[in-house]
């Protein structure tokens, strides 16, 4: 059933919207469902596969927003008349299958019930939320906040409770973290390198554990969001 980032709150009449596709497309590793600039004329359901949602800088360098996986929506969730452009990029990061829907055929059905049209201003709100308080860490606490929100989101997307800690069960290479924090591979290096040494985090066969979370929400001044606004899925 499609989904809001980070909730499984759609009501029964919307997904059922949303899961009447126009039509299905495979999705290849690193290409690009869309890119920032170009017209929105459709929107996806993530039917398998992972696909990250970011920006690349004028001078190129990658923000990562967040990572959409199975029934994620993946678009410009907007109901407008005017010919918009998507602001972000899609790129697939593992082989998988969309469904695709027209912005047409979208705009047709919720324009026709007010109340499924607010709900699907909610889910647009919530995007929004979402990418602030991520571009709020980067903004206020520099690459090294960057890379604490990142771990903590992490957590609450990913984090598997262990005896001496919380597993981050996802497989993400130095510089695909770097890219959530917008900062080079060597800095995030050297930043996980230093909680390793202060036993904050562990890190094994690809994958890190967290020992201490509270020192990474202390080090941020964490506001403690509701989880739907502080995950990278």
């Amino acid at each position: 059933m499609p989904k809001i980032p980070g909730s499984q709150s759609v009501s029964p009449e919307l997904a059922n919207i949303l899961s009447t596709v126009d039509h299905k497309m495979p999705i290849k590793k690193n290409t690009f469902l869309f890119q920032q600039g170009e017209t929105v004329s459709e929107i996806y359901i993530i039917l398998s596969g992972r696909v990250q949602i970011g920006k690349i800088s004028p001078d190129g360098r990658e923000l990562t927003l967040r990572i959409c996986t199975k029934h994620d929506i993946v678009g410009e969730l907007a109901l407008d008349d005017e010919e918009i452009k998507y602001i972000l990029n899609a790129k697939v990061m593992e082989d998988g299958e969309v469904g695709v829907i027209k912005k047409q055929t979208l705009d047709e059905k919720l324009l026709t019930d007010s109340k499924l049209a607010m709900e699907f201003l909610k889910i647009m709100n919530l995007n929004y939320r979402r990418d602030q308080t991520k571009f709020r860490d980067l903004v206020l606490h520099g690459k090294k906040g960057a890379l604490y929100s990142t771990l903590i989101r992490l957590s609450n997307s990913y984090g598997e409770k262990k005896q001496d800690g919380i597993l981050l069960n996802i497989n993400l290479t130095n510089q695909e973290l770097a890219n959530f924090c917008g900062t080079s591979r060597e800095s995030v290096n050297r930043l996980l390198n230093e909680l390793k040494r202060n036993e904050i985090i562990g890190m094994e066969k690809g994958k890190i554990t967290i020992y201490d979370l509270d020192y990474l929400k202390d080090e941020i001044n964490c506001e403690n969001c509701p989880i739907v606004l502080c995950t990278i899925d």
